[in-house]
């Protein structure tokens, strides 16, 4: 069975990618199953919505921006045997964004934080769901260089156009006063209009360390917990235990 060139061409017009890559080797394959013309074009079909909504979700993944991926199914739930397993998996639906609803990974580093946070992201990106990925130094550095140029308000734009906004590794450097600021306003303005997923090395009640300022950490604090899951994690930091498995 040879390529028609003129279907290919009009295929690549209506913009049927997969059907000018699959037409044929369907054609053979319909031919010896001895498949009738619906069911032939029912597969190409089938490809063809398949293939786009793969393409969706890579647009939709690479949009996020995440450092590294980290799927679900690799994470090891045996070793912090205090998570609630059965839990993580059930905010893998993604209800909590549909909600608009806060989620809080506070634990020691090395524990899995950042590990999650990006496998729900996934999650929630074959969903259909839009996500934006930031570390927490490097969004409040975006913020500083928006403020500067006069643009903070299209940032806070583009991140309330997310279904899902993660910030990450809060905690681990102290903010500026003209950052904590700009950190509280993006909060603030996202909060019950966009889910967030948060993952901080820190408890509460020592965020005043980070913004150095009693009442605006108090704000952000009741803002972001409203409507939060709050998940402590506790054990041994995988990293030190594989290092110390090596050393072995």
């Amino acid at each position: 069975m040879e390529a028609n060139p003129l279907l290919e061409t009009y295929l690549h017009q209506l913009h049927l990618p997969a059907f000018a890559k699959q037409y044929l080797p369907f054609a053979v394959d319909a031919a010896q199953k001895n498949l009738d013309y619906p069911r032939y074009l029912l597969a190409l079909v089938e490809q063809e919505v398949q293939t786009r909504e793969q393409n969706r979700i890579q647009r939709r993944i690479k949009a996020a921006r995440f450092p590294i991926l980290k799927e679900m199914a690799d994470f090891d739930f045996s070793v912090l045997p205090n998570l609630n397993k059965a839990h993580i998996l059930d905010l893998a639906r993604g209800e909590y964004i549909a909600k608009r609803e806060t989620l809080i990974f506070i634990g020691n580093p090395g524990l899995g934080k950042t590990h999650l946070s990006i496998s729900l992201s996934l999650a929630a990106c074959r969903q259909g769901r839009r996500v934006r990925f930031w570390t927490a130094a490097g969004l409040v550095n975006e913020l500083l260089a928006a403020q500067e140029e006069n643009r903070l308000h299209r940032l806070i734009a583009m991140a309330l156009k997310q279904d899902l906004v993660v910030l990450d590794e809060l905690g681990f450097i102290p903010f500026t006063a003209n950052g904590a600021h700009a950190l509280f306003t993006f909060c603030s303005e996202l909060y019950e209009r966009t889910a967030m997923i948060i993952t901080t090395n820190l408890q509460f009640a020592n965020w005043i360390q980070l913004f150095g300022d009693e009442r605006l950490t108090a704000a952000l604090l009741d803002r972001l917990t409203h409507h939060a899951h709050i998940v402590e994690l506790s054990g041994e930091s995988f990293r030190f235990r594989q290092r110390m498995q090596q050393e072995m």
